[in-house]
């Protein structure tokens, strides 16, 4: 537990103050995927007892093809904090990142708890609103370079995000184009249905995974359903912006 704890101490000062770090696996190779979650509830629990609040969570690696790639069977999950959400159309601090990238996803506002295996059906009921939404993605290792163990100990590379316009939770989002632009130029062209298949499901797996640690989704919680497209390395002076299909755009640009 002692090695848990200074792994965990480690993770968050590198998010603390934007410092790449070394791969935790490279001097810890024996770390395993539950190994990681403790470390990166500790790491949060850090945030916390600084003054942050609960927000929610977010899924990773929640593209088939990317499971395939990397070697896991589900997604993997972090936390989110209220100092983590940034205001949309704000100025987004690039000097409080590492290698920060933004990719669009679905966000969820739950207005009842999710526990456990719940249906599709189930996740929809407990569901405020939803909303359109750019997360911004960082990874604290040097070189950008780590294995799932060190993801998922670094909050699963979750740092911020900006939401949009909330909708109806009646809002079809199953397969939804979606328009990532770098200065109005497209980079990215995707759909929800990247989201495994439908980002309900992501919202049906989150309520799984995370009750495994003994936590579970509260209302109030926003969802962070996963990547629809890949992510775009972000750089000073650029405008982002992300166009859904019937739900508007969430933007921002990159300062210093």
């Amino acid at each position: 537990m002692s090695l848990i704890t200074d792994l965990a101490l480690f993770v968050d000062n590198a998010a603390r103050t934007a410092t790449a770090i070394p791969q935790l696996t490279d001097s810890n190779p024996n770390i395993t995927m539950d190994d990681a979650y403790a470390i990166q509830a500790l790491s949060i629990a850090q945030r916390r007892a600084r003054g942050e609040t609960r927000a929610g969570y977010k899924m990773g690696l929640t593209s088939r093809a990317k499971m395939v790639q990397v070697g896991v069977d589900e997604p993997i999950w972090g936390r989110l904090t209220n100092q983590m959400r940034e205001v949309e159309g704000a100025v987004l601090s690039k000097k409080k990142y590492v290698h920060p990238r933004a990719e669009p996803e679905v966000a969820y506002l739950l207005k009842r708890p999710l526990e456990g295996k719940v249906s599709a059906l189930e996740a929809l009921d407990a569901i405020e609103a939803i909303a359109p939404a750019i997360e911004i993605i960082d990874s604290r290792y040097a070189n950008f370079k780590f294995a799932l163990p060190d993801v998922i100990a670094d909050n699963s590379s979750s740092s911020g995000f900006y939401i949009g316009n909330w909708h109806s939770k009646d809002t079809d989002v199953s397969n939804l184009g979606i328009l990532l632009e770098v200065n109005g130029r497209a980079v990215q062209i995707g759909s929800t249905a990247a989201i495994l298949g439908n980002p309900i499901r992501s919202l049906v797996m989150a309520a799984e995974m995370v009750s495994r640690s003994g936590e579970r989704l509260e209302a109030g919680d926003i969802i962070l359903a996963g990547g629809a497209t890949a992510a775009h390395a972000l750089s000073v002076g650029e405008h982002i912006r992300a166009t859904f299909e019937k739900m508007g755009q969430v933007e921002f640009v990159v300062g210093e």
